[in-house]
């Protein structure tokens, strides 16, 4: 599991290789990530926006941005915390993920980024 924290938001990120959705022999891998936000924040934050950058490791290049994150744009108190599963497909055994979160500010109205921080997605046989 990778954390950060930026903007007095903490992100943290677990990932799981999805055999049953795979197919190697064909170079697709899938993987599910775990993500928790959570507000250490003494005001209330909505998350708006994601900006994702998604690397194969053969050098192939991605982005995926969009609106709020498995089709809901979270709102998250003080202390409050907010788990949601998604996931990424890659064409080879080992790829990487960062990006940002669009938030909102509640009291003030006003936006700020959150950055993701970088994790890895690594089939489980390639770990030795």
């Amino acid at each position: 599991m990778v954390s950060k924290i930026s903007e007095g938001i903490e992100i943290s990120v677990e990932t799981f290789y999805q055999p049953d959705y795979s197919n190697p022999m064909s170079a697709e891998f899938m993987f599910a990530y775990r993500i928790s936000i959570e507000n250490h924040n003494n005001f209330p934050v909505q998350l708006q926006r994601r900006h994702w950058h998604i690397f194969d490791s053969n050098g192939q290049y991605r982005e995926v941005e969009g609106e709020g994150v498995v089709g809901v744009q979270p709102t998250l108190n003080p202390g409050e915390r907010y788990q949601y599963v998604s996931g990424c497909n890659l064409r080879t055994e080992m790829g990487k993920m960062y990006g940002t979160y669009s938030m909102l500010n509640l009291s003030n109205k006003r936006g700020f980024d959150v950055n993701i921080p970088a994790f890895e997605m690594i089939v489980p046989f390639k770990h030795n």
